[in-house]
């Protein structure tokens, strides 16, 4: 199970004056020298659920999930794995994520192949062990043809199959996916979906965050809704819109991006409170 409740996280501003003149809206959670890209986030994912994490461009979905991966740490909250504190047990606990992110290096001299169970033995898996696991991920994500030919020589889907491959090598009980389906072709897509119901079958959590309103609908159990920093929503998928049609779900979640008024906090509020 994911947890994680009370996240905040800001950031020093190099240049507060320059920010400030920017053009465009100003974006409130820019305060003095610090921009605030997490003020308050919660959600949750139990074993066999798939949670979809949706806001608009720099909402703090990213940061939210670099909190949850442990690659950041929070001002506040916390981030707790099957119970256990991730920023308080350390170690021990961040080898029990896999976090699939779009900027994750793979070395593109090596192949498909080698890449893996170089990952594989960082981990600790056995030589037995990690070609087992290779042989596994390779089938499920369609790479056995391509296992031996080097990164450098494939398709950016080839390559984002390779990248969720080797996140979670390591048979992690927790899965995190920052937008995988970003820039790839539809086979691709197709696969990388398939893969994220393969692990929901087999009883992990997953959180997945996505712009696509057809792969939310098509996927997730529960749904979680960051604006400017802020859980708008957290709660099963079929509550949000009061049915699984993209274009319900697409227009409730345009009027919970519309500019913040009173009136629709305390419906946001509500539907979590409700929901949780």
């Amino acid at each position: 199970m994911i947890e994680i409740r009370g996240l905040r996280k800001r950031f020093a501003i190099h240049n507060p004056k320059a920010a400030a003149e920017q053009e465009g809206e100003p974006d409130p959670r820019q305060r003095g020298r610090f921009f605030h890209s997490v003020e308050s986030v919660h959600l949750r994912c139990e074993p066999g659920q798939v949670v979809g994490l949706v806001g608009p461009n720099g909402a703090g979905k990213t940061t939210t999930l670099r909190l949850l991966s442990g690659v950041l740490k929070p001002d506040e909250g916390e981030v707790l794995i099957n119970g256990e504190d991730l920023h308080q047990c350390g170690e021990s606990v961040r080898r029990k994520i896999g976090f699939i992110s779009a900027t994750t290096a793979l070395y593109e001299r090596l192949s498909v192949e080698e890449n893996l169970l170089y990952f594989a033995r960082l981990y600790g898996l056995s030589k037995a062990e990690s070609l087992a696991r290779v042989e596994a991920l390779c089938e499920q994500l369609d790479l056995s043809q391509f296992r031996h030919r080097r990164l450098m020589d494939l398709s950016s889907g080839m390559k984002q199959r390779t990248n969720i491959a080797r996140a979670v090598i390591h048979n992690p009980s927790v899965i995190i996916f920052d937008e995988p389906t970003t820039g790839l072709d539809i086979m691709s897509t197709e696969t990388v979906l398939n893969f994220i119901q393969l692990q929901r079958d087999a009883g992990l959590p997953v959180i997945f965050s996505t712009h696509h309103i057809e792969e939310v609908s098509l996927l997730c159990d529960r749904l979680s809704v960051i604006v400017q920093g802020h859980t708008r929503f957290d709660g099963p998928l079929d509550q949000f819109a009061g049915t699984r049609d993209t274009a319900a779900i697409r227009h409730r979640f345009m009027s919970l991006c519309q500019p913040e008024s009173a009136a629709v906090m305390e419906e946001a509020a509500d539907d979590c409170a409700d929901l949780a």
